[in-house]
């Protein structure tokens, strides 16, 4: 069966068709994708704006016709933190159901993490044991630990790099103050979660997902993704912490110069680097191993379960 995933992300809006059967992993086919920052977008600091949404609905109308070139038997539209924050983010997905027949769900972020976490235990095994997972997205960070395929505890917290650099920064790079105020808050906010997850025992593996982790990672000597998924990837924290020191220093064309930053993301990537510090660190994590997957791997391989039962 061809799927088509789109993903209604806070920075990015994302459609990846993918060939995917009972049993088989789910191989990439097409993937076509916009920068629309729809985060950006909130008016009044929660209602998402006209002009954001003639971007999502113009971007939906485009990857359905490509759904529709491509071949797509099966759709599944999820919308993440940008689009749950809005207090009219319902009312805009219902214009745009009603006019292109598109049903976007919004994911809460407790699913987001489980989600996310169902795409790390099938890309892991079993032989994993108790999986602890992190991921940094543009508008919040979930954490998820278990020993199934459903985790024992997952979390959503509004600790996202692009919604951090916005509401803690006001210059890039950001001064030392404001750095200092935000590493206080995110660890602040962290600490309070940090017993929810530990009650269930120390992960027997830890594993990052997200842009914002992969690019820690390369800046840190992890390979490039040009040597494909199945290069083993970590994160060491002794390393992550002198980089989380520097990033917020250097301008972002210097980040742009780094291993494996883009320019689209170099903005955030200082308050990202201070949230991926702040868990390791709360979480006593050395390591972090970088997980190809993640959510929209996660709600691909939910799909897939429902349909062929």
């Amino acid at each position: 069966m061809r799927l088509g995933v789109l993903d209604v992300g806070s920075n990015t809006v994302h459609l990846l068709v993918v060939d995917a059967h009972q049993g088989a992993r789910p191989l990439p086919a097409f993937s076509h994708k916009a920068e629309l920052k729809l985060a950006a977008h909130l008016e009044d600091g929660d209602k998402l704006s006209a002009e954001g949404e003639g971007l999502l609905r113009a971007f939906v109308e485009e990857a359905l016709q490509i759904a529709e070139d491509k071949g797509v038997e099966n759709l599944v539209a999820f919308a993440t933190s940008a689009v749950r924050d809005a207090s009219n983010g319902e009312e805009v997905l219902d214009r745009i159901r009603e006019r292109s027949q598109v049903d976007i769900k919004v994911l809460s972020g407790a699913d987001e993490a489980k989600l996310t976490f169902l795409a790390v235990r099938r890309w892991f095994g079993w032989s994993s044991g108790r999986l602890l997972v992190v991921d940094i997205g543009g508008g919040s960070l979930e954490i998820a630990s278990g020993i199934d395929e459903d985790p024992d505890v997952a979390i959503s917290l509004p600790l996202g790099a692009g919604r951090l650099t916005r509401d803690w920064f006001t210059s890039d790079p950001p001064s030392a103050d404001e750095a200092r105020k935000l590493r206080r808050h995110v660890r602040a906010e962290i600490a309070r979660h940090v017993g929810e997850v530990v009650r269930y025992g120390a992960p027997d593996h830890a594993v990052a997902t997200s842009k914002t982790f992969k690019q820690l990672a390369r800046i840190a000597g992890a390979a490039p993704s040009s040597e494909g998924p199945f290069i083993r990837r970590t994160l060491r924290h002794e390393a992550l912490t002198e980089w989380t020191d520097q990033l917020a220093k250097i301008t972002p064309a210097e980040r742009c110069d780094l291993p494996g930053v883009s320019e689209r993301r170099a903005g955030q990537l200082p308050a990202g680097a201070i949230v991926a510090d702040a868990a390791m660190d709360l979480f006593g994590l050395d390591q972090l191993e970088v997980c190809p997957w993640a959510l929209r791997e996660g709600v691909i391989l939910r799909r897939l379960d429902k349909i062929t039962t």
